[in-house]
């Protein structure tokens, strides 16, 4: 069986109950439910240790997807993540809006309904000129809204060379 220990920072919290990894630092809290990756998970005082069922390839495979999924917490709690994407326009003016747990890109090619991108988790999204700035905690959040509001604004049966418009993600951090 392979094994893997991570270090857990000073200034974090860690408790696993029920095949839930609770992590709690100073930007709040996450959780993750391991009932359906095959891994055995173990916390110590300030180590988390991580086993695999066996030595198959598939199965430390899952083991390092784990530990870094465990790591994407660690500095989501630490530091948040920030996306960064650009509306660009040639045709007509966008204007974005959020309401509620919902973006509505409007005016996308002089269509007269809004498109909707949903708002995936605790994640806030604001606006700096031609930026869209999604922020949050949880990694798999802050991308799955990046992507939703990307994909809001695909043109299909349009050549892209030509209609550039749409909202593009340019910066991870």
């Amino acid at each position: 069986m392979a094994e893997q220990i991570i270090e857990v920072p000073e200034n974090l919290s860690v408790k696993f109950e029920n095949n839930i990894l609770y992590v709690k630092g100073p930007l709040g809290q996450l959780s993750k439910d391991f009932s359906k990756i095959k891994v055995n998970v173990s916390v110590n005082s300030n180590k988390i240790k991580l086993s695999s069922y066996s030595d198959k390839r598939r199965d430390i495979s899952v083991l390092g997807t784990a530990a870094s999924i465990i790591k994407n917490m660690f500095h989501g709690v630490t530091k948040g993540y920030t996306y960064k994407l650009k509306v660009v326009s040639a045709h007509f003016p966008v204007s974005i809006k959020v309401k509620g747990n919902e973006v509505h890109i409007e005016n996308f090619y002089g269509e007269k309904h809004p498109r909707i991108a949903k708002i995936v988790g605790s994640c806030q999204v604001s606006f700096e000129g031609d930026d869209v700035i999604v922020k949050g905690i949880s990694k798999e959040d802050v991308g799955q809204t990046a992507a939703n509001i990307e994909r809001a604004t695909v043109v299909k049966r349009k050549d892209q060379r030509v209609f550039l418009d749409g909202v593009y993600l340019y910066e991870r951090s």
